[in-house]
C-alpha cells in the first residue's frame, strides 16, 4: 500500500480567465510546495476514471449538464463569477474523474490516503446549477462513485472551505447514506449553511453546519475539528471520510477573513486522520476546493499532507497578525447544544 496518492489535473491551465481569482497558479503552487518538501514524488499518481451517466445523473440534472456543456462550447460564463472556456467541460469531467479515482484508490487500500488537486473546483455546484467558480461537484461525484461502484454504504463529507458547501449539501440533503459537515465563515457567499439546516427525510440529522463569525481563527477550528466533528463522525460511523479542502479560511486569503493558520489546517486534518485510523481503516481523502492566495496554497497543502502522513506539521507563514475574537464560542456552544455533544 502506498502511504499517499495524488491526482494532478493535466491541462487544467486551459480553464483560465485573465484576472479571475480561480486561476491555474493555485494548483501549481500546491504541487510545487509538495515537490520541494519531497512529498509529491512519494505519492502514487492517480489517473482519472470515467464518470458514468448513471453517476453523473444521480448528482446533476440533465438540464444542468446540458447548460454547462453548452456554455463551454461557446466559451461563455454561466453567471458573472463562473466562467468557462471551450476546454472547461472536458476538464470538469477530468476533475470529477480524478476525485473519484483517488477516492477509489483509498477505498480499495491501494493508498492509505490522498489528495486530488481537482480543478475546476466543485462544492458550490448544486444538483441543478453551476455557480461560485464550480462546474461539476467533484466530491459529490466521487461519493456517488463509491456508493454505486464500490459498495460503500456510509460516507462522510467534511467541508473546510471558508465558503459554505451549498452544492454538496443540496445534493445530499435528503439522502441518508452521506453525512455532511461544513465549517465556514458567516456572513459570506453563498449565504447558506445556517444552524437550522440539518437535512430532511432520510437525511434528517445528517447535515451539520458550523457558521463562524469573521476573525474566528485557529481557536474555532480547534473546537470544531477536535470536538464536534469527531463526535458526530462517531455517531454516523462512515466507512470513509472525504474532505472538501478549501484553503481560503487561511488568514492570507483575499476573499475572506476567518484567520485560520496553515498549522490550524494541519491540526484539523490530523484530527480527522486520527478518527479515520481508529474507526474506518484510516480511509481519508482530500479534494481541492477554493483558496486564492498562492503562499497560503503551498503552506496549507503542505501542513495537510504532513498531517495525513503523521509527520510534524510545519507552517512558515505562522499565525495571523490580526487579533482573533471569540464570538465563535457562542456559535459552537449552540452547535454542541443542538447535537447534544
Amino acid at each position: 500500500m502506498h502511504p499517499i496518492a495524488f491526482f494532478y489535473p493535466e491541462g487544467h491551465e486551459a480553464h483560465s480567465l485573465t484576472g479571475h481569482a480561480e486561476r491555474p497558479e493555485r494548483v501549481e503552487a500546491i504541487r510545487s510546495a509538495l515537490q520541494v518538501a519531497g512529498l509529491w514524488d512519494q505519492g502514487l499518481q492517480i489517473q482519472p476514471q470515467p464518470i458514468s451517466d448513471s453517476i453523473l445523473g444521480a448528482i446533476h440534472t440533465p438540464e444542468m449538464i446540458d447548460t454547462v456543456r453548452a456554455h463551454s462550447q461557446l466559451g461563455t460564463n454561466v453567471d458573472p463569477d463562473t466562467y468557462l472556456t471551450q476546454e472547461s467541460w472536458p476538464l470538469a469531467l477530468q476533475a470529477a474523474g480524478g476525485a473519484a479515482a483517488l477516492a477509489r484508490a483509498v477505498w480499495r487500500g491501494e493508498a492509505q490516503t490522498g489528495f486530488a488537486l481537482a480543478r475546476p473546483p466543485g462544492h458550490h455546484a448544486t444538483r441543478s446549477h453551476a455557480m461560485g467558480f464550480c462546474l461539476l461537484n467533484n466530491v459529490a461525484l466521487a461519493t456517488e462513485s463509491l456508493l454505486q461502484q464500490e459498495g460503500a454504504r456510509s460516507i462522510a463529507v467534511v467541508d473546510m472551505d471558508v465558503h459554505h458547501g451549498n452544492g454538496t449539501q443540496d445534493i445530499f440533503y435528503e439522502r441518508g447514506e452521506v453525512m455532511f459537515f461544513s465549517t465556514h465563515q458567516s456572513p459570506l457567499y453563498p449565504g447558506s449553511g445556517q444552524l437550522n439546516e440539518r437535512g430532511l427525510g432520510a437525511g434528517q440529522g445528517k447535515v451539520v453546519n458550523m457558521p463562524m463569525p469573521p476573525f474566528s481563527g485557529d481557536g474555532a477550528f480547534r473546537v470544531a475539528y477536535n470536538e464536534i466533528v469527531p463526535a458526530m463522525l462517531s455517531r454516523f460511523q462512515p466507512e470513509i471520510v472525504l474532505v472538501s479542502f478549501g484553503f481560503d479560511s487561511h488568514w492570507k486569503d483575499p476573499l475572506a477573513n476567518l484567520l485560520v493558520s496553515a498549522r490550524g489546517y494541519g491540526e484539523a486534518v490530523g484530527s480527522l486522520r486520527n478518527w479515520a485510523q481508529a474507526n474506518c481503516e484510516g480511509r481519508i481523502a482530500l479534494v481541492l476546493e477554493g483558496g486564492y492566495d498562492l503562499e497560503a496554497a503551498g503552506a496549507c497543502a503542505l501542513a495537510a499532507m504532513q498531517a495525513l502522513l503523521g509527520e510534524k506539521i510545519s507552517d512558515d507563514l505562522g499565525p495571523a497578525g490580526e487579533r482573533e475574537n471569540d464570538d465563535w464560542v457562542q456559535v459552537l456552544d449552540r452547535v454542541k447544544e443542538i447535537w447534544q455533544i
